[in-house]
């Protein structure tokens, strides 16, 4: 049984998120604050975390910070509309999506499950190769690690997905829409910001000059893509 932790300190918001999520079948585990979430992933295996922006004691942002200096776990952000900028903020800090409140329960379900499935790999088609090998970039899915010219990469689940996509699909271009339906596999709300934030991450970590990526190529007015590689190198 999946154990989802949710940290609000709205208790209305934290009980309608218990019904909807209890009744998937996932151990709840419930939070007002950032301190307490802290605390009990310290005590509890948890695989996801559903966490809300504007908290007392500590908020969701300094949350974040403090959970991906540890933990790969996927975590949504709960967010008001107004917190355009933090949502940005916390995507730039390794969350792996968001939901704007008011929010749809069978939004939520389907976020948390996508983002489960994804955890832990789960779901058919082909399986990948077990190396990809993109100039200095190596993926090796069987330990789930990345290297640049031998040198270990530090990589969000999130990260880690939308990298071997495209390293599974090289020189061809994805929209944000496109990315986020193959990665996230589900329905592509507001996804455009959500995938850029990402982009640029992986950037940040992969080219030795993300404004002159080689790389991670966006085509303007179309989207993303990974340059293929040819025996005299990429291209």
């Amino acid at each position: 049984m999946h154990t989802i932790l949710i940290c609000d300190d709205e208790k209305d918001i934290l009980s309608a998120l218990k019904i909807y999520l209890g009744g998937e079948g996932y151990n709840i585990l419930t939070a007002e604050n950032g301190e307490e979430a802290l605390e009990l992933l310290c005590r509890e295996e948890i695989h996801l975390i559903l966490l809300d922006i504007m908290m007392p004691a500590m908020d969701g942002i300094s949350a974040l910070a403090e959970i991906r200096k540890t933990h790969n776990l996927p975590v949504i952000l709960l967010t008001a509309k107004s917190e355009d900028s933090d949502k940005i903020l916390g995507l730039n800090l390794g969350a792996d999506d968001y939901i704007t409140k008011p929010f749809n329960p069978a939004e939520v379900q389907a976020r948390v499950r996508s983002q489960l499935r994804r955890y832990f790999l789960l779901g058919g088609g082909t399986p990948p190769e077990a190396v990809l090998r993109i100039g200095g970039i190596e993926l090796c899915d069987a330990e789930k690690t990345v290297t640049l010219d031998g040198e270990p990469v530090s990589l969000t689940p999130t990260e880690y997905d939308i990298l071997r996509f495209l390293m599974e699909h090289p020189g061809k271009v994805y929209s944000p829409r496109e990315l986020y339906t193959e990665v996230w596999k589900d329905i592509p709300y507001g996804s455009e910001n959500t995938v850029a934030v990402h982009i640029r991450h992986l950037r940040e970590k992969l080219e030795i000059n993300p404004a002159e990526p080689r790389y991670l190529k966006v085509v303007w007015g179309k989207g993303y893509k990974i340059e293929k590689q040819d025996k005299g190198g990429l291209r």
